[in-house]
């Protein structure tokens, strides 16, 4: 039985980012009876507690309270707590599979420790975190540090994008990876359509353009409205996002003056998946902006569910879209939604095709957990 040790999400059942669908759907979609994952869990009652979810031993790590380095001490504990968990039972060559590079500053003691019992230590680096507009100068300082010592201390990188994986080793120099996608659930094609989300926003079918995704500066926001605001379009732009109490929204508003303009509509947060998947298969196109990353959730489940996708120019997204999309960049947008209106339908309908057949045959989650499962058994 190979013991496979997962640290730094956030614990199960996933609740809330990318890490923890990951974990959630590594779990759901497990394939072989010769792995046993141990998820870390973080909790407000004591460390230790172990608890069962489908095939998943969860045990909880007590949330400390020091601000941003919550995210360092829950990662040490949760190392520190396995280590005495698997020495207790004997576990014999565990894998520890080490999400995002919060914990690399200190990486070095703890991999002794892990190699000393025989086992392994693989990192998944989360993209360029230490790039995210949300940190203060020396908290992107610390990371940077921190990805630098994952990559090189690490005995394999696990990157979700080709661009990751070509970033680290153009970067740190040789450094010991392997790619492996984060995945999606095909979006049903035969849905049928409750419109009272669309009435309540009084939002037409096929009439309008979409972004959904976390309200931060590298999203790109201010492009997007900017270059729409310019468009000639009669077609909305609905804007799925947590943008409310945000001080980046007055911001936006005030350097756009977004208002003025009644196509667009900022509608809050959407959490019920049915109601997500109609509001991405019902939009004219998805506009996505992310330019920090890897394979981004978000594209993936356009690809998988809008017609037609306009994505931002960087390596991360093309590795992802391929010829599925049209590509945009920061001054050409409004240009690309005046190409976007004058496709024809035929050509729309053929990108859409494309995007599924890279869905399916790239990023589905049986897929995904296959490469996951032939690695920790080592016969990839």
């Amino acid at each position: 039985m190979q013991h496979v040790f997962i640290i730094g999400s956030r614990g199960l059942p996933a609740q809330y980012g990318g890490f923890e669908t990951f974990v959630d759907e590594l779990v759901s979609h497990q394939q072989s009876d010769q792995i046993k994952y141990h998820v870390a869990n973080l909790s407000k009652g004591a460390s230790g507690k172990h608890s069962d979810y489908k095939t998943a031993d969860v045990f909880d790590i007590k949330a400390r309270h020091f601000g941003p380095a919550n995210v360092i001490f829950y990662d040490r504990d949760a190392i520190n707590y396995a280590l005495s968990y698997i020495k207790e039972n004997k576990i014999m060559n565990p894998i520890f599979y080490v999400l995002g590079n919060t914990l690399g500053a200190f990486i070095g003691h703890y991999a002794k420790k892990i190699h000393k019992i025989g086992g392994k230590l693989l990192v998944n680096p989360d993209g360029l975190e230490w790039k995210r507009s949300k940190w203060v100068k020396p908290i992107q300082m610390y990371l940077k540090f921190s990805e630098q010592k994952m990559a090189k201390i690490a005995d394999l990188i696990i990157s979700d994008n080709q661009g990751i994986e070509d970033y680290l080793k153009a970067e740190y120099g040789d450094v010991t990876s392997t790619v492996i996608a984060y995945g999606t659930n095909p979006a049903a094609r035969d849905m049928v359509i409750d419109m009272t989300w669309f009435d309540a926003q009084e939002v037409k079918l096929k009439d309008y353009y979409l972004v959904v995704g976390r309200f931060v500066p590298e999203n790109n926001y201010e492009a997007i409205i900017q270059n729409f605001m310019a468009s000639d379009t009669t077609r909305d732009l609905v804007i799925i996002t947590n943008h409310q109490g945000n001080p980046y929204f007055d911001k936006l508003r005030e350097i756009t003056g977004f208002e003025q303009d009644k196509r667009v509509k900022f509608v809050g947060t959407v959490y019920d998946k049915e109601t997500l998947t109609a509001i991405r298969q019902q939009a004219f196109a998805y506009i996505h902006g992310h330019a920090v990353g890897g394979t981004n959730p978000g594209l993936l489940e356009a690809m998988g569910a809008t017609d037609l996708n306009l994505v931002y120019d960087v390596s991360f997204n093309r590795n992802v879209a391929l010829d599925s999309a049209l590509f945009w960049q920061l001054d050409n947008l409004t240009a690309l939604i005046a190409q976007a209106e004058k496709l024809e339908t035929l050509e729309i309908t053929r990108l859409a095709e494309q995007a599924r057949a890279i869905i399916a045959e790239k990023y589905t989650w049986e897929r995904i957990v296959a490469q996951y499962e032939r690695l920790f058994l080592n016969e990839s």
